[in-house]
């Protein structure tokens, strides 16, 4: 028996090592490097195309408890991801072409995993196959989807922020810190003035942006806003959101009084190169070292790669999917990553392990995983397959979606901290039983 794992993405590689753990034989096919989607850039598996932060890491961060009920599976991103981590302070952030290829020498080397490379554009609903092609799945495939869905196919936008060179960031104007002193300082922060932010923020809302003439609208996910399409709400918005000043001390000063603070942080474990967090954008490349040489410190900063807008592709996962991440119209077909709604790097890993983990109880005869509600990798499948979800939008891990505790507790740290034992509790107990 084999399984057809179609996408080496985070999800791909995450369900076939899931898969090859149990025994069972895996064919992963990966377009690459034979075809490229608009973002992607390296030949390597589990390419991280938009930031390397793979978000916090205390588990009273929704993402954070994720992550450690991922490790309980054995996760092969989250073993990854410890071996290529750069200093983020409270953050797990990765030097991205460490991590990807620490997860291409792993499924190449697996003696049950056969790599075969080129675009998949049909698929058979007789063969057992899970789709992980990921948000930026090639028009053929997208068409396929779409003629196995009903038509079902949606989309919209997602944007990648700049990456500037360390050197280049004139560091009198600018500062090391992390917010509110969490872990090291291994953010840098160019704080602005009001007046500094005001020009900033004029510049910003009449740049000209890079048309999008290939894609039929212009839909845009909220976690992903470019940076002006946020602006334009207000000129507040911004310091309330991505440059909020708060919690960002001035070792220089010894104040917290900067208007607006933008933050970058580390892009791989040397240091040299840096992301601007929360600038994802859509201006035109000419436009944005304008604009963002604006900012105190980044005047003459080098910039190796601008900001780049792309589709996302993801299906009607509460009419198609089951709670298991399978078709319920085609029970030998299942789907995993961002394709099926959920919204993140490790929201997507954590489907490819529940899609393999499940794909490979079903081919041995024993019931399927349970995702329960009470653990963040339970809650997002039960949410993404919910038919009451009519107005479907991607998903990311957040507390919102895990059930409560039943108790009313005041602090949202100690509620957080409680509702994340109880699902590591529960988790463990599960898997417990499984074996």
């Amino acid at each position: 028996m084999r399984v057809k794992v179609t996408g080496a993405g985070l999800a791909g590689c995450e369900a076939a090592w899931q898969l090859a753990k149990h025994g069972i034989n895996v064919e992963i096919c990966e377009m690459k490097p034979e075809k490229y989607s608009p973002a992607h850039k390296s030949e390597s598996f589990a390419e991280l195309v938009c930031s390397n932060s793979l978000k916090a890491e205390r588990i009273e961060n929704a993402c954070g408890l994720l992550k450690e009920e991922m490790r309980l599976f054995g996760s092969l991103i989250m073993e990854a991801a410890d071996v290529s981590r750069v200093p983020a302070g409270g953050a797990l952030a990765v030097d991205r072409n460490v991590f990807s290829s620490y997860i291409t020498d792993k499924i190449k080397s697996h003696p049950l995993i056969t790599v075969r490379y080129g675009e998949v554009s049909e698929i058979d609903t007789d063969e057992y196959t899970i789709i992980a092609t990921g948000p930026l799945t090639s028009d053929a495939m997208a068409k396929e989807i779409s003629r196995l869905t009903g038509g079902d196919e949606l989309y919209f936008y997602d944007a990648a922020a700049p990456i500037v060179t360390a050197e280049s960031i004139d560091m009198s104007k600018a500062f090391m810190a992390a917010r509110y002193g969490r872990g090291s300082a291994d953010y840098i922060n160019c704080p602005m003035t009001k007046d500094e932010y005001g020009a900033f923020y004029r510049e910003l809302v009449s740049a000209e942006t890079a048309p999008l003439k290939e894609f039929e609208n212009e839909r845009v996910f909220e976690g992903c806003m470019p940076v002006e399409v946020m602006a334009k709400r207000g000129e507040q918005t911004l310091t309330f959101g991505p440059l909020k000043p708060v919690g960002l001390v001035n070792p220089k000063t010894g104040k917290d009084d900067a208007y607006a603070v933008v933050q970058l942080r580390s892009e791989n474990a040397e240091g040299t190169l840096y992301n601007m967090v929360g600038f994802q954008t859509n201006l035109k490349w000419g436009e944005q070292k304008r604009v963002f040489s604006m900012i105190p410190g980044l005047h003459d900063a080098e910039f190796v790669r601008y900001g780049v807008m792309h589709r996302n592709t993801y299906i009607n996962s509460p009419r198609l999917l089951d709670r298991y991440y399978r078709m319920r119209e085609y029970p030998k077909v299942f789907f995993a990553g961002q394709i099926t709604g959920v919204e993140g790097y490790v929201e997507s890993a954590s489907s490819g392990i529940l899609a393999g983990y499940n794909m490979a109880r079903m081919l041995s005869g024993r019931e399927m995983f349970e995702p329960d509600a009470r653990t963040c990798i339970g809650a997002l499948p039960l949410y993404i397959s919910n038919p009451q979800n009519s107005a479907f939008q991607p998903m990311n891990a957040n507390f919102g979606i895990i059930e409560g505790l039943g108790e009313r507790i005041r602090s949202k740290q100690e509620r957080y901290n409680k509702t994340a034992l109880r699902a590591l509790d529960i988790l463990k107990k599960q898997l417990k039983t499984e074996e």
